[in-house]
């Protein structure tokens, strides 16, 4: 790996890559202050090997901080590497990888790292949603550094090891790392829902692998293509059965039962990930009322509603498809909001912005309501009414205002307070209610659904919608941006 040392920088970039790949870049840069013995000190590559290679035959390029130089702390020479990588990503349309162990800014070269942390910011803002950029933290990632890696569109954790903060546990009033740490893996994925995927370094460079190669190269060039081997008609038996666990539901649906699921570990009530339709990537959201283990049994059981922290994650996802032409299925099984006073600190906001998202998504858009869908909540998910290019229901599914127990009792409120026997008069109403404005049979008929499916041809069903869809166009207003 030319002049640099082989160290632990150097040795993740070879077992990220494909074999004899890599090829380093700026290998010869070494720090050019000598204020503060800087004139001393060996720095070779300024502590971060920088280069390009490939991942399954797809090119792209990498930088990865060497901790055992300065502590891989950002100086300006390191920060003009990183940038001159992300320049020559964004000629040629390649992702960007970042490895990330870096101690923070170089105190002795003051001004000018700065400058050039400021220099790569503003790379990394003009690469957002033209080529997608990863980072990987598995050492310490504080300070200015965290900020770069949230402007990542992943990012990746090493579990036990790796420490990402903006100040650290320590330096938090009332806070000692031991009572709480903020900085940990654990916290930045369950807590913040920041950190996308965890594990041990040989597990984040095997996840990092598998993103890249379904991923698009660029906003314009789709690479992640690839032949499907799986039946396009195969039939999902007992899929109805996954109106819960809607992530099962989108492996079963998926070619070979692919699904790599996103942020899992934060807010498990919203399902986000890809999986593979026609050898095509597809991006899913989903309500989950039902999280299973790998052994099969039911971890935890979750309120059919959307939630603050839900819409949030829901909502990053929905925008990174968008920029990078990824279509995007929705399955639905939602009948409100989350009612309590920590979701409704946010919960309007973040409603508003995912309402936003999958509206101002112009890339093809299937939605499948597998459960309830109800009132605002629903519209939110991807519906007809807000751009949804095509909606499936299965049998069983309801659509509506509200449930209709609860609407029967709303509406014959005056009657039910004379009744004799009120219980009958609710399930009557409610009946009548369900058939005429609640079922999905009521929602085709006004044209909000499309079409009513069995559950066991979702896979081909929706298949054969993103085939049909495959050339779609669709203006926007003249605009800079949204504000939403």
């Amino acid at each position: 790996m030319s002049n640099s040392a082989q160290t632990s920088a150097s040795s993740r970039i070879n077992a990220l890559l494909d074999e004899n790949s890599f090829v380093e870049v700026g290998s010869y840069i070494t720090a050019r202050a000598t204020d503060f013995n800087m004139a001393d000190k060996e720095t070779p590559a300024d502590g971060v090997v920088t280069g390009y290679g490939t991942i399954d035959g797809g090119l792209v390029y990498v930088y990865s901080q060497d901790a055992a130089v300065l502590g891989g702390s950002l100086g300006e020479m390191h920060a003009k590497k990183i940038s001159n990588i992300y320049s020559m990503a964004m000629k040629m349309g390649a992702p960007v990888i970042g490895l990330i162990d870096c101690a923070g800014l170089r105190l002795q070269e003051a001004t000018d790292a700065l400058n050039g942390f400021g220099q790569m910011y503003l790379s990394q803002a003009m690469a957002s949603g033209v080529v997608p950029q990863i980072a990987a933290v598995f050492g310490t990632c504080g300070g200015g550094m965290a900020v770069s890696s949230a402007m990542a569109d992943f990012i990746f954790m090493e579990e036990k090891k790796a420490k990402l903060f903006v100040n650290s546990p320590n330096a938090l009033e009332g806070n000692r790392i031991e009572k709480c740490d903020t900085s940990s893996a654990a916290f930045q994925s369950e807590d913040t829902g920041l950190v996308d995927f965890t594990g041990d370094e040989a597990a984040v460079l095997e996840q990092i692998r598998t993103l890249v190669t379904i991923l698009p190269a660029n906003n314009e060039d789709d690479m992640s293509y690839s032949e499907c081997e799986d039946d396009l008609n195969r039939v999902c038996a007992s899929l109805e059965n996954c109106a819960g666990a809607t992530d099962i539901a989108l492996q079963q649906i998926s070619d070979n039962g692919f699904f790599l699921e996103v942020k899992k570990a934060y807010d498990p009530s919203m399902v986000t990930g890809f999986i593979r339709l026609n050898g095509s990537t597809v991006g899913c959201v989903a309500n989950r009322t039902e999280l299973y283990g790998e052994n099969g049994v039911k971890d935890a059981e979750y309120e059919a509603v959307l939630t603050s922290h839900g819409c949030e994650k829901a909502e990053k996802f929905v925008s990174f498809c968008d920029a990078f032409n990824i279509p995007l299925l929705t399955l639905v099984n939602v009948k409100g909001y989350k009612a309590t006073k920590c979701t409704e600190r946010k919960i309007a906001k973040n409603a508003g912005r995912l309402t936003y998202a999958f509206a101002n998504a112009s890339v093809p858009k299937v939605t499948v309501i597998v459960g309830e869908a109800y009132g605002t909540a629903y519209l939110t998910m991807n519906s007809k009414s807000i751009g949804a290019d095509v909606v499936y229901a299965w049998p069983s599914a309801s659509v509506g205002m509200m449930d209709p127990a609860a609407a029967a009792k709303i509406m014959y409120a005056d009657e039910l307070a004379g009744a004799d026997d009120s219980l009958s008069l609710i399930n009557e109403k409610a009946t009548l209610y369900r058939e005429l404005q609640s079922s999905a049979v009521a929602a085709a008929k006004r044209g909000y659904v499309d079409d009513i499916i069995e559950a066991c041809d979702t896979r081909k069903r929706v298949i054969a919608a993103f085939e049909m869809l495959f050339t779609k166009r669709e203006g926007r207003p003249d605009r800079k941006h949204g504000t939403v």
